[in-house]
């Protein structure tokens, strides 16, 4: 059932050399996160056969059963979906990442998670740059206010951006709000933030990855280019 995984995780290795050639940039300055949301653990236990460490879900109760399914690997998973404040205290303890931080009561939440446990991770601030109502993200004027916070963290370590841009077929429509999240890290590192809290920046999925990495990304969460359509039947 599995079979194609591996191919395909060829392929989109592939795309990405072909990108990061085109931005002039290093191949290991992007890493890969495979989303497998919707997907059991036998076709994250494929990717990981053919090499893959990076994973990604979108909802906690979805990701903590896989998580305890990989204990004995050396996978990493991110938690790239809306977090809201009452599941950080379980998915802080056990994730590797965070992409969805969007207010300083939510990074304070999975750092005191985070802490109790004895857990260090990273976070990444998901930013709302198109004001879309069903998407979240912190608005551009709350963010200094989280990354200041950040100095008073003692588990979690913010290291940069996410953006989920609007929706769009072509590709190239995604490309300003690309350029305008790396402008966004730009202005955040001539205010003071510290370098190493900006090295991420999270963005570009399936259909748009290339493009965020012409503008910048670091990170790319692709799941049906690898996994192929995802199930929401609950089957």
């Amino acid at each position: 059932m599995y079979e194609h995984i591996p191919g395909r995780l060829a392929e989109i290795r592939n795309r990405i050399a072909d990108a990061v050639g085109r931005a002039g940039r290093l191949p290991e300055s992007v890493r890969l996160i495979a989303v497998s949301k919707t997907h059991p653990f036998d076709a994250v236990r494929a990717a990981a056969d053919a090499g893959q460490l990076d994973f990604g879900e979108n909802k906690v109760q979805e990701a903590l059963p896989k998580i305890a399914q990989s204990a004995d690997t050396r996978l990493r998973w991110h938690l790239i979906g809306h977090l809201q404040s009452n599941k950080a205290k379980k998915a802080a303890p056990v994730v590797h990442a965070i992409h969805a931080i969007d207010s300083v009561d939510l990074l304070q939440k999975v750092d005191q998670a985070a802490a109790a446990a004895g857990h260090s991770l990273e976070v990444l601030v998901q930013i709302d740059l198109a004001l879309e109502e069903t998407k979240h993200g912190a608005t551009v004027d709350v963010v200094p206010g989280i990354f200041a916070a950040a100095d008073h963290c003692r588990a979690a370590t913010v290291v940069g951006l996410m953006l989920l841009p609007p929706l769009a077929e072509d590709p190239e429509d995604a490309r300003p709000w690309f350029a305008r999240l790396r402008g966004l890290r730009d202005q955040l590192a001539e205010g003071g933030v510290p370098p190493a809290r900006l090295r991420e920046l999270s963005m570009g999925m399936s259909h748009d990855f290339a493009v965020a990495i012409e503008e910048g990304a670091t990170m790319v969460r692709v799941g049906t280019a690898i996994f192929g359509a995802r199930d929401y039947t609950g089957k």
